[in-house]
């Protein structure tokens, strides 16, 4: 599985990539890998808030259905409307195929959440 050093990850497979203030948020590898050919992709409207770990989009794929949960406290600024058309670039490139991007209100939040190092060593014991 493709680890992306510099990100931020989840328990729930999500990663975050840092800028300024702003973080883009999207599903890791090994993520879109389990869901399978990614078929549907269900985006947020932009300047919509969330909370830490509250579903703000969903992927449908050939195999499953999953929610995908907000890392950190923020407002949407930005939604990947590409994926409306091709919600197979999930599969292609997830690191690339970023979902939405928030303005984050807490960034210590990022402190809870797993360096490249570290979630390397969960996906070695999810395996």
């Amino acid at each position: 599985m493709k680890v992306v050093k510099g990100l931020y990850y989840t328990n729930d497979h999500e990663w975050v990539k840092v800028d300024g203030d702003e973080a883009y948020i999207g599903l890791s590898d090994f993520a879109q890998d389990q869901l399978g050919d990614i078929v549907y992709v269900e985006l947020p409207e932009v300047e919509d808030e969330f909370d830490k770990e509250e579903a703000f989009s969903a992927v449908e794929s050939v195999k499953a259905a999953a929610d995908v949960y907000m890392p950190v406290d923020g407002k949407i600024t930005a939604v990947n409307e590409d994926l409306l058309d091709d919600p197979a670039l999930l599969n292609q490139d997830p690191y690339e195929a970023w979902i939405v991007k928030v303005e984050m209100t807490d960034k210590s939040q990022l402190d809870e959440l797993m360096t490249d190092d570290e979630y390397e060593k969960f996906l070695d014991e999810e395996v």
